[in-house]
């Protein structure tokens, strides 16, 4: 299957629980008219959580599910039950239009650790120290956690998961992105390479390391999503200590094509790992910032011109 392009509802303002942007009609009909063929579902209850509801906004448009994120406090065992739950939630919704749109695509379950819930890497976001990294044992309640609930998906749904490395959150800088994959069995899970997320968690704006994250990672990658980082942005929120919300509030994750990774690059690099399949672009906004539409649009064009795709 070759590389096909879809969006997301962050990028309208629907971002994990920090408000909701434009209907998800709107947002579904702008994301067909801007180029896009897939999209993702977005924080649970944003879309119809009636799968006849679901398949009928998915299929008037043409349009395939992707991939839904579901955040678990996963340092904590204490707290993974409830997560569980959650993700097995949507994961039977996703599981429910499976069949919709492109029929060689299975959703997938993006499982993350929840970020902003613990304070200091809410407040350290792209700038992580190993200090403020796990310990050996929570390492293992962490990897154990992911393990346990990757196996429930495929089990109940057959659905696979993909872990979402995330600023504000643990594995965020690469070697944590390290120690997770070498504590997990890909048999189970595997990783949503995120190029925004890698290159602000790696402490850096160097657009290049990104391509030495996916030569690292190759073997573990099962999606991708495209999303670019201000450079600009970037270093204030180094220098001025902002917390995650507020650098993500402050525009880190721009356009694709105005911040520091060259999505050309990157696709050839893709293309020559063998990757196909899809590929999401997100522009992670709160609620009222910019022109969703635009943006989306000119991240297409953008994309156009730099891949030919």
């Amino acid at each position: 299957m070759s590389i096909r392009f879809g969006n997301a509802p962050c990028s309208w303002g629907t971002i994990e629980g920090w408000g909701q942007g434009v209907p998800y009609a709107q947002m579904l009909d702008e994301l067909k008219e801007t180029g896009y063929t897939g999209t993702e579902l977005g924080d649970y209850g944003y879309m119809p959580t009636d799968p006849a509801a679901l398949r009928e906004a998915l299929n008037s448009r043409g349009l395939t599910m992707l991939s839904a994120y579901e955040g678990v406090y996963l340092r904590d065992a204490a707290a993974q039950a409830e997560g569980e739950a959650r993700v097995l939630r949507t994961a039977r919704l996703l599981k429910s239009v499976a069949d919709v749109g492109d029929a060689d695509t299975q959703p997938v379950l993006m499982l993350a650790d929840e970020h902003s819930r613990d304070p200091e890497r809410f407040h350290n976001a792209g700038r992580i120290t190993p200090d403020l990294s796990l310990s050996s044992s929570d390492w293992r309640t962490f990897a154990a956690g992911a393990e346990r609930i990757a196996k429930a998906v495929l089990d109940e749904t057959g659905l696979k998961t993909v872990f979402h490395h995330h600023c504000g959150g643990y594995v965020e800088a690469p070697w944590e992105l390290e120690e997770f994959l070498a504590l997990t069995d890909s048999s189970l899970i595997n990783l949503c390479f995120d190029t925004g997320h890698y290159l602000f968690g790696t402490g850096s704006t160097h657009g290049e390391l990104v391509l030495d994250g996916l030569e690292l990672f190759k073997d573990r990658i099962a999606l991708i999503h495209f999303k670019d980082c201000d450079p600009v942005v970037a270093e204030q929120a180094r220098e001025t200590g902002m917390t995650y919300k507020e650098s993500i509030s402050s525009g880190v994750f721009c356009e694709l094509g105005r911040g520091s990774v060259d999505f050309g690059q990157v696709t050839r690099k893709l293309v020559q790992q063998s990757y196909s399949g899809w590929i999401t672009i997100e522009q992670d906004v709160l609620p009222g910032m910019g022109d969703p539409k635009a943006s989306a649009q000119r991240n297409r064009e953008h994309l156009r011109a730099v891949t030919g795709l």
